[in-house]
């Protein structure tokens, strides 16, 4: 079986993002998530991560500790890989692992 790597699955979303009209020309609030199994650790991290453009939150869900943050900045792949590997150099040693990424595409209302 082929392994998707997370840099193809990260190109293939941001070119589904372009194909359904995303706007890269500004800012969005892009969230950022990883699993802990312990609370403390999860709190912890989040404590890294906060600021005028950064927003983290912790919450219990499946037996899980899941951590969000929140990053508004531009949608490009280098941002996106170089957030990630700033949140994979506090997550991994407190014992998370990476979840992924995402945004909310706006969907513009058709024309009447």
């Amino acid at each position: 079986m082929a392994r998707i790597s997370p840099e193809d699955i990260g190109n293939t979303v941001l070119r589904q993002m372009r194909e359904g009209g995303f706007d890269f020309a500004r800012v969005h609030p892009i969230e950022f998530y990883a699993i802990f199994a312990d609370e403390a650790q999860a709190r912890r991290a989040a404590g890294q991560f906060r600021g005028e453009w950064l927003n983290a939150q912790v919450c219990r869900r499946d037996g899980a500790w899941h951590l969000q943050v929140s990053k508004v900045m531009y949608a490009t792949r280098d941002g996106i890989d170089d957030f990630e590997h700033d949140l994979q150099a506090v997550v991994g040693p407190l014992g998370g692992i990476l979840d992924g990424w995402g945004v909310t595409q706006e969907v513009s209302a058709p024309p009447r």
